[in-house]
């Protein structure tokens, strides 16, 4: 299988161990991935609160290169999952704002590109069977707590992601893995996004209180798919901590990084070093590596 791959802005530098777990795992169970023609950022946070042709016009920029390659888009950003496909079916849905589009992007756009998650290309395109074949060390014994934030549940019509309330395409993906995903509200809690900067300690509460949940309901770590999620849940960690009165130390880890390190990909592949909150400790202790190598 081939696709045309947007990487998105975050996945080639905060988020790179997102982009190289990702193509390693994804090149683990045969998919190619072509990279999509001088792509462009999706807009994502702030165009749709600026401009909202804007907003419209930068993800059909890129679908419309993809279209003409001749491949589905893929992407593993929730943010760029979300402003994709939500204009591809905005277009659709209103031929005015197409017009717009078209003119605005210098080309015609009908919005009939598909527009896959990662998600969903592993756990619906290439299926749990084949990822449970390329495993060589199980994930047994890991409580995993699957979150998927805001993105990639909200718009349940325009995502088709997985249930808006209780998604679990993720929790399935671990589980193909040996993994043991945990059962607990607050997989579609929002984190605070990318408030980061304007209201930091709404950020530090909403982050908190979604790592104070998941270790109460027994999650050994947390898996992400979206790289704003990443950052809150990892590098706040500590400021919630005093907020909440209460040791966390939860490591926050992209599902790819799990996936990788299951089936064996080698461990410079998956970054296990650039997060904040160190997943050695835990790792070692489940017996799944040991100094940087596996067992």
């Amino acid at each position: 299988m081939r696709y045309g791959y947007f990487p998105g802005c975050s996945l080639l530098s905060s988020a790179v161990e997102y982009d190289r777990s990702a193509r390693a795992v994804l090149g683990a169970v045969g998919v190619e991935l072509e990279e999509i023609d001088d792509w462009v950022c999706c807009g994502a946070t702030a165009a749709h609160a600026t401009s909202p042709l804007l907003s419209a016009a930068l993800p059909a920029i890129s679908c419309a290169a993809a279209e003409k390659q001749g491949l589905d888009v893929l992407t593993c950003c929730a943010a760029c999952y979300s402003r994709l496909k939500s204009v591809n079916r905005e277009v659709k849905d209103d031929p005015k704002l197409q017009k717009q589009i078209s003119e605005i992007i210098e080309e015609p756009y009908e919005g009939n590109v598909r527009v896959l998650h990662i998600t969903e290309v592993l756990g619906r395109e290439i299926g749990t069977e084949a990822i449970k074949a390329a495993v060589q060390k199980p994930l047994e014994g890991l409580k995993v707590a699957c979150y998927y934030g805001c993105l990639m549940a909200r718009m349940p019509e325009a995502l088709c992601v997985d249930k808006a309330e209780y998604p679990v395409l993720m929790d399935d993906l671990i589980r193909a893995v040996g993994g043991e995903p945990v059962d607990w509200p607050y997989k579609t809690e929002c984190c605070g996004a990318a408030l980061t900067l304007a209201r930091q300690k709404t950020v530090i509460r909403l982050s908190g209180e979604v790592v104070q949940i998941a270790k109460a309901n027994g999650a050994d770590i947390l898996a992400v798919a979206c790289p704003l999620c990443q950052a809150n849940l990892d590098m706040y960690q500590a400021n919630a901590e005093k907020l909440l009165g209460e040791q966390l130390g939860v490591p926050v880890l992209y599902f790819t990084q799990l996936m990788g390190l299951a089936m064996g990909l080698p461990t410079e592949e998956l970054c296990l070093d650039k997060v904040i909150v160190d997943p050695m400790p835990l790792l070692s202790e489940k017996g799944f590596i040991s100094g940087g190598v596996y067992l």
